[in-house]
């Protein structure tokens, strides 16, 4: 995923999930990984789709926003196009390093609110597929262009697309080609990285569990060398060494020549998610999640989910608790995946409901894009307070995440942070992000006809004012300039003939018009 320390080399900064969708926070926050949304998501752009020359000029607004969407260490395939994009694709700026990945994360949402997607959209991911299961972040002509180079074959892109393409249906044998080819390149350690060969690192584990989860296979299962993804997560997490602020989050990896690891947050996010045995696709209990209070269920089956909920909760581990340098109970999945939301939700009540993002020398900025995967998280960890809570800051401000209108993979990641906690992503915040990914791809069945969103509008109405302005300026000099030649046109005391040089523009006053 979306969104440390090492996924630069092959992402390039991107736009999941500050201009690094990862730039985590902590000792190595600056290594952070997918760069997100930049934050990999971004906002304010005017974003159009209906007609190619809109989207071209969308592809300079949003060029900073592949910073945000596109995983981390995403490599761009050869032969990527300077201009001419699919019509079928999302988003206008240059997919070569996030193409399935916003696209993916676009289909997905669309599902997630309940509306069809586009057959086009659909099969322009399904065909992006290597022959031998895998994705690239980006293929501009697969029917022309075989993968020959493994090194570009990307797990957060096959991960996503399975995702994706689980969720949807029909698509049986991509997704079992997809998770063949993923269970063939996890590394001995259990975990996978963002390309073959690679070392793993959390984010990139985290969204390969997500995938099987989706396909139907148990991530327990899945090994090599008798390790298994949750081994390889386990063993990125902050123990009862690491100051006690820090207990309990995860390293993206771990130092390449110390081993150290330093806490970060964004990696921490996709940990979490994973752990739960849930991708990014999260569904809210079905009593009562529509906002409604469930009178359409059996009043006796509510209230036995009620208690089951409550016994749960009652004996759900929480923050890492240590004996000295040891923890305290048998570590489990369960366990570190309990001890990551309590370190999650302490960042949270510290830093006013938002995750940020900090490198060496700047101020720290909201990462939004980590914000909202962690709404989907917390709600996949039952943890649905604290989920609504940051959901409600994301509502107030995700206006302020740079370009986010024009990214597809933060407008989707934002639906699907309101799908897990049972919200209507028409209505966030005053903003309807339905109609928002309809302005930037292929709109669902049952979407009405795209329209520059409320941002766009009020950006052209600013502009539409400003000329109103200008153009009232012009006409007033204009109307001075006349009235002055006037006047000095008009003959002065006892000067001779009242008819020259007033209307005929003669005379004098001609003269010094011309001047």
């Amino acid at each position: 995923m979306p969104r440390p320390g090492g996924r630069v080399p092959g992402k390039v900064m991107n736009a999941t999930w500050g201009a690094v969708s990862g730039a985590r926070t902590g000792g190595k926050a600056a290594e952070t990984g997918r760069i997100e949304w930049a934050d990999r998501t971004q906002k304010g752009i005017p974003h159009m789709h209906l007609t190619r020359p809109r989207r071209g000029a969308l592809a300079l607004a949003g060029a900073a926003a592949i910073v945000f969407a596109t995983p981390v260490g995403a490599v761009a395939a050869p032969g990527s196009p300077d201009d001419a994009l699919p019509e079928a694709l999302f988003g206008a700026a240059d997919p070569s390093y996030d193409g399935v990945w916003r696209q993916s994360i676009a289909l997905l949402a669309q599902n997630a609110a309940g509306y069809t997607p586009a057959p086009e959209a659909v099969e322009w991911l399904a065909g992006q597929q290597c022959a031998d299961g895998s994705f690239q972040a980006y293929r501009a002509e697969p029917e022309e262009t075989a993968c020959a180079d493994v090194t570009l074959s990307d797990s957060n892109a096959t991960a996503v697309a399975v995702q994706a393409l689980a969720a949807l249906g029909g698509h049986d044998e991509v997704v079992g080609d997809a998770v063949g080819w993923l269970a063939g390149v996890q590394n001995a350690d259990g975990g996978w990285s963002y390309n073959p060969g690679g070392a793993s690192d959390a984010s990139s584990t985290a969204v390969v569990i997500g995938a099987l989860v989706a396909a139907g296979t148990d991530p327990a299962e899945v090994t090599r060398d008798g390790s298994g993804p949750y081994d390889a997560l386990t063993g990125l997490q902050l123990g009862c060494t690491a100051p006690a602020a820090e207990r309990g989050g995860f390293a993206w990896q771990p130092d390449p020549e110390s081993g150290e690891l330093f806490v970060n947050d964004a990696a921490t996010v996709d940990v979490v998610l994973a752990l739960q045995g849930a991708g990014l696709l999260v569904t809210p209990d079905a009593a009562g999640a529509d906002g409604t209070d469930g009178a359409n269920a059996d009043d006796d089956a509510e209230q036995g989910q009620d208690e089951e909920r409550e016994e749960d909760a009652q004996t759900l581990p929480g923050a890492l608790e240590c004996d000295g340098d040891q923890p305290v109970g048998v570590v489990t999945p369960q366990s570190t995946g309990a001890a990551g939301a309590a370190y999650l939700t302490a960042r949270l009540e510290a830093g006013e409901q938002h995750l940020v993002t900090a490198f060496a020398g700047a101020e720290e900025q909201p990462d939004f894009g980590s914000t909202a995967r962690t709404v989907i998280a917390l709600a996949a960890a039952g943890e649905q307070e604290t989920a609504e809570a940051v959901l409600g800051w994301l509502r107030d401000h995700h206006g302020d995440w740079p370009d986010y209108a024009a990214n597809p993979a933060a407008v989707g990641t934002l639906v699907l942070a309101a799908h897990a906690v049972g919200a209507a992503p028409e209505g966030f915040g005053g903003t309807d992000l339905i109609s928002e990914l309809s302005l930037l791809g292929p709109a669902a069945e049952g979407v009405g006809p795209a329209t520059e969103s409320a941002s766009s509008s009020e950006e052209s109405g600013s502009g539409s004012l400003v000329w109103v302005i200008l153009i009232g300026l012009v006409v007033g000099i204009g109307i001075g300039v006349v009235l002055s030649v006037r006047r000095k046109a008009q003959p002065r005391d006892g000067a001779a003939g009242s008819g020259t040089g007033t209307d005929s523009g003669t005379g004098s006053g001609s003269g010094k018009a011309d001047e």
